[in-house]
């Protein structure tokens, strides 16, 4: 009756090896916030060393620096792009802030700007180092020796916000590009940006994929991103460098706000999402972030204030989107959780299709009665030819038991959607939560957490995080293109492991999630016409998603609704003849139905990176 705060204070050395999700014995029902695992000194250390290793390993992909190289634009490409002649029309300003800049780290950076194989730029250099400027020589030298470099200086220190300000105030050019004073641009940065606004003119923003430069000019940690995801964005700022503005959104976004200092390009990128959905992404490692012991990239404890800035980045543009929510630091240095607020109390329809294994269902049934933190729902049983006794008796139980059970009937040969279009019809919820009788809720807040996401005006459906019974992912959002037609992104990664960008504890759009566990809106899924019933067994729910998506909305995968999930336990597997060749024919249904999509590939993935396996590796030379 009463609120109680409790602190649980567990040894390290216990924990350090357990899944992310414990399970604890709660019989009152209190839903725990935060649980916080406190450490001695010693033990703090080493778990962030751990933390740090991890966090690091999650970046890493093997064999980048000889992908990178037999990747790089050759000679013979670079010779003809400087031969094409520059458009008199569209001009590039790099604004790059300076504050006491290492003097050779400059000469390279400028050295790498002037290498540009397209010509038409200037760069502005704006020392805010103060009067005097300890810069000044260097920057008379290097403006000296090339009329396209434009120094200014201040009489006082400015701080990065400020400074990159007073670049932009100076800025002449048609596209506005942003730089740090110690990193490198490929040489055909620029050039990629131009051939991407001639093909497409309306665009209004462009950034593409990075990597990091590392002490003794190694590279290394390649940031292979996916085409714009607002949800991923709020997850973290995966947009980073290179990025590119036309003159018309920076002058209707402004410039960048110094209220928001260490997170002063995050806050904009935010800004400029909110005036146009003109965004291309260029997937090139066209920007080397260089590592230093002071950057962010290397040292994140640097820059602490700059993660707290970024909170209050996130809730001001969720503020001003509308959209009620909480910002909470995420597991990782960098990251964010945001948690919308559920409007209301809509009725969500649990539609669960069942045949025979009740023991399952009834599990399934169990842990959401009895741990969930969202009240207002119904259960649909999709009854579908059941053979055993024991499956209709235990319906009865449960309707005596749970007066919120409802048990309907399909009659014919299996068919999924088929099942789970006729649990629609019988549902009476604005919300429709399709969910397979084989998995397990984990986290109470889940289905709160899942609508909060699908409440918002842009979005369609969502999906969980989906665990085997050891705590390993069995789902984090599908990719398309996986197997050649689509699959699990990280299937079978363990209960630690973060994976590439830390997408599987990162909330972030997708092109599909599986109908095991699918949040739609009831409004969105009569919109695009269902399941579609041609496809009786496979890749109905990646057809459905791929429908949402081209009827404008998102899908969106959210790590923090988890349940478990034990594949297959009721259908089994493609193991018999008759089943092999259903499975081929849906396959050509399916191909037939998205040519074009397969063709394009995944936007929420990059081309860069494998289709072979499920973990986010470079492709390989074969592919």
């Amino acid at each position: 009756e009463r609120e109680m705060g409790f602190s649980v204070s567990i040894p390290y050395e216990a924990v350090r090896n357990l899944p992310l999700y414990l399970e604890v014995e709660n019989p009152r029902g209190y839903t725990c916030e935060k649980l916080e695992i406190a450490l001695d000194p010693k033990e703090q250390e080493a778990a962030n060393a751990a933390l740090r290793q991890k966090e690091s390993a999650s970046h890493e992909i093997s064999g980048y620096e000889d992908w990178a190289v037999a990747h790089a634009v050759s000679e013979e490409e670079k010779s003809a792009q400087r031969n094409e002649p520059d458009d008199p029309a569209l001009k590039f300003s790099l604004a790059v802030p300076l504050y006491r800049t290492d003097p050779t780290l400059l000469r390279e950076l400028v050295d790498s700007v002037r290498a540009q194989t397209y010509g038409n730029w200037e760069l502005l250099l704006s020392d805010g180092s103060g009067a005097p400027s300890p810069l000044a020589k260097i920057l008379q030298t290097l403006a000296g020796r090339d009329s396209r470099i434009v120094p200014l200086f201040h009489e006082e220190r400015l701080r990065i916000a400020e400074n990159t300000n007073a670049a932009l105030q100076k800025a002449s050019g048609q596209w506005i590009v942003f730089a740090d004073h110690d990193d490198l641009l490929t040489e055909d940065a620029l050039y990629e940006l131009a051939r991407v606004i001639h093909a497409y003119p309306d665009v209004e923003m462009i950034y593409s994929d990075e990597d990091k430069y590392l002490p003794g000019g190694v590279l290394g940690e390649p940031n292979f991103k996916p085409d714009f995801s607002p949800d991923f964005l709020t997850s973290v700022n995966y947009i980073c460098h290179l990025t590119a503005v036309s003159r018309s959104l920076l002058e209707r976004t402004g410039f960048l706000d110094p209220a928001y200092e260490g997170a002063q390009d995050y806050d904009f990128v935010l800004r400029c999402s909110e005036q146009t959905d003109k965004i291309r992404h260029i997937p090139k490692v066209l920007y080397h972030w260089r590592m230093t012991e002071d950057s962010t990239a290397a040292n994140p404890e640097a820059k602490e204030y700059a993660f707290s800035a970024g909170v209050r980045a996130i809730e001001a543009h969720l503020d001003r989107l509308g959209i009620e929510a909480a910002v909470l630091r995420g597991s990782h240095d960098g990251t964010y959780r945001v948690k919308e607020r559920v409007l209301g109390e809509p009725l969500v329809s649990i539609v669960i299709p069942n045949k025979d294994h009740f023991s399952d269902l009834e599990r399934c049934i169990r842990s959401i009665e009895e741990k969930s933190a969202y009240k207002r729902r119904e259960f649909v049983i999709v009854e579908n030819n059941s053979t055993e006794q024991e499956t209709f008796a235990g319906y009865e139980s449960l309707k005596a038991q749970y007066s919120d059970v409802r048990v309907v009937k399909y009659e014919g040969a299996f068919n999924y959607s088929a099942i789970n279009n006729l649990g629609a019809r019988k549902a009476e919820g604005e919300y429709l939560l399709f969910l397979n009788n084989d998995t397990e809720l984990i986290s109470a807040d889940a289905i709160e957490v899942m609508l909060g996401v699908c409440q918002r005006k842009d979005v369609g459906a969502v999906g969980a995080r989906l665990l085997f019974e050891d705590g390993s992912v069995q789902h984090a959002g599908v990719v398309l293109g996986y197997g050649d037609i689509a699959g699990h992104a990280f299937r079978e990664f363990g209960p630690q492991e973060t994976g590439y960008q830390h997408r599987i504890v990162l909330r972030q759009d997708v092109s599909a999630v599986t109908a095991a566990c699918m949040l739609v809106k009831r409004s969105v899924f009569e919109e695009t016409g269902g399941f579609h019933e041609g496809l009786a067994v496979a890749f109905n729910d990646i057809d459905l998603c791929l429908k949402i998506r081209e009827a404008g909305y998102y899908i969106v995968y959210e790590p923090n609704a988890a349940f478990y999930h034990y594949e297959s336990k009721t259908r089994g597997y493609e193991d018999t003849p008759e089943k092999q060749e259903r499975f081929l024919s849906e396959v050509r249904v399916f191909k037939e139905r998205w040519q074009e999509e397969l063709a394009e590939g995944d936007p929420f993935y990059n081309p860069n990176l494998t289709l072979e396996r499920p973990d986010f590796t470079l492709k390989t030379e074969g592919e």
